[in-house]
């Protein structure tokens, strides 16, 4: 890698439409696959640091600001990788 290059950031958002007829608060964790490469994964912004709320039939922007770390291109064990899967899964948390 160049001497300058340091890392390139992502933005991605996920357009979702919220399928039920209740709201519903909870919270994201988020997966990176394969495993091995999680270590060079880097969230900066993220709609899962925060607890949200889903109201029935809301269409919901989740935008996500990422990076890799320019690491992962000389890790020999990184060789393998040709892609890598961000998957999030919702936990729905109690309200009192």
């Amino acid at each position: 890698l160049p001497p300058f290059f340091f890392f390139v950031f992502f933005l991605d958002v996920l357009s979702r439409i919220f399928p039920s007829d209740k709201p519903i608060t909870g919270v994201s964790t988020y997966n990176v696959t394969p495993q091995k490469a999680g270590l060079y994964f880097n969230k900066v912004q993220c709609f899962c640091f925060e607890e949200q709320r889903l109201r029935p039939g809301e269409e919901i922007d989740m935008p996500v600001f990422f990076y890799i770390d320019r690491e992962f291109a000389t890790d020999p064990n990184m060789r393998d990788i040709e892609s890598l899967t961000l998957s999030y899964t919702f936990f729905k948390v109690n309200e009192e």
